[in-house]
């Protein structure tokens, strides 16, 4: 049984050019004032703990930008590439969505807290394909805590991580996907970490399962493209 439908809209911006800096993305959500949604619903009680995480979420004409901020006890970063990485094992953040009306796949880009990470696409969590370093490669992104691995971290931690995902890359399943503008998808947003020193696995819309997994596209909300 589904709890809720979670709805955002996107709102849309514009750049000089059709890939700006990370610098001129950073920018442009204060300077837009792009509201923060909480990733904060602890779907398992098995798994209690709960860092404070947020995001927020913008499109161009040829992008859509994302931007997590997140506070947390520790932090663990041992992959710094994409090919074989596993960045769910870090500490993570994820985006989930199917950009088509015409193909059920969803993809799903997972990123560790310094940016490294994977980018696949399927119809269900067993038949998915994952994208190359051709295609990661294109997604843009800059941590606050750098792009090196440096293991366990103790103590607080802070950090925000800023992407940039080419809209041309959702093409792979539906040829027709030009344009987001104005058009309304289903999406879910994690923050997780499956080897850190406090497991944790958190969504933005409600995931009402007995057992933790993010591939679930039946308890995705909702995304409106401004």
């Amino acid at each position: 049984m589904k709890l809720m439908l979670m709805t955002i809209l996107v709102a849309k911006v514009a750049f000089s050019t059709p890939e700006p800096a990370l610098e001129e993305v950073k920018a442009k959500f204060d300077e837009a004032a792009v509201q923060w949604h909480a990733i904060d619903v602890v779907n398992w009680p098995a798994y209690p703990y709960k860092p404070e995480v947020e995001f927020r979420i913008m499109h161009s004409e040829t992008e859509i930008y994302l931007q997590y901020h997140v506070k947390e006890n520790g932090a663990r970063a041992t992959f710094d590439y994409d090919a074989g990485s596993r960045p769910y094992t870090d500490d993570c953040v994820e985006f989930f969505m199917i950009p088509s009306d015409r193909d059920s796949s969803y993809f799903n880009l997972e990123m560790n807290c310094i940016g490294h990470g994977t980018f696949h696409y399927g119809p269900n969590r067993h038949e998915r394909h994952r994208c190359g370093d051709e295609i990661v490669s294109q997604i843009r992104r800059e941590s606050t805590l750098g792009s090196k691995a440096f293991g366990m971290r103790e103590g607080p931690q802070e950090w925000t991580l800023t992407i940039a995902i080419p809209k041309r890359l959702y093409a792979q399943v539906d040829l027709d996907l030009t344009s987001f503008s104005g058009r309304t998808v289903r999406a879910n947003f994690y923050k997780c970490g499956d080897d850190t020193a406090v497991p944790h696995y958190l969504s933005w819309n409600p995931i009402p399962i007995p057992k933790p997994n993010f591939h679930t596209p039946e308890h995705f909300g909702e995304i409106r493209f401004e």
